[in-house]
């Protein structure tokens, strides 16, 4: 841990809280003093003055340590290509990107514009994934539609897994080549 960051950080948390090094060492517990050395950058909290002084100032720990935010595309492509497993399961395509995504949603640039488009898009493909086969039923029933086989339905549902699989594989493409996304259609169900 590198004592420059933590130190510039402390204070930078501190100030943006209105908190004064009187006030934060009350509610953390710690001394004065040991606030003043650790925002000095003279020396390291240790684990429990760590998080005494994350829950003072209401972060995580790792607010306080790992601050910077990094550029990984290899972990943008990764999140991305993580939308695959939608071929074993159609919920795997949304629950694996979405623990990888809050994960490092914090501490990756541009993860989680990334991470909402493709959580949102894959929570979009599965709903449409059961209600077209089901609307097609309806269809069929009413007599919109003639006659529904089940070739028609595997027809249907076989065009729609290689649409997501299309969209994902140009979507990582558009990652590694530094372009915008294009994850259509998609439902904002995250913000």
């Amino acid at each position: 841990m590198n004592k420059n960051h933590l130190a510039i950080r402390l204070k930078e948390l501190r100030n943006q809280k209105g908190k004064s090094q009187e006030v934060l060492a009350d509610e953390s517990g710690l001394s004065l003093r040991t606030i003043q050395r650790i925002e000095n950058g003279d020396t390291n909290p240790t684990g429990d003055s760590l998080k005494r002084l994350s829950n003072a100032l209401n972060v995580n720990p790792d607010e306080l340590i790992d601050w910077v935010i990094k550029e990984d595309k290899r972990y943008l492509i990764f999140l991305n290509l993580s939308a695959l497993t939608f071929l074993f399961f159609p919920m795997l395509g949304i629950l694996v990107p979405f623990i990888l995504w809050t994960s490092r949603k914090d501490k990756i640039k541009n993860i989680k514009k990334l991470g909402r488009d493709v959580i949102n898009f894959e929570i979009t493909w599965t709903i449409l994934l059961f209600f077209i086969p089901f609307l097609l039923f309806l269809l069929s029933k009413i007599g919109l539609l003639e006659s529904l086989t089940l070739s028609i339905v595997f027809t249907v549902t076989g065009f729609m897994y290689f649409i997501n699989l299309i969209y994902v594989l140009l979507n990582t493409l558009r990652i590694s080549n530094e372009k915008d996304l294009m994850y259509y259609p998609q439902i904002k169900f995250l913000r």
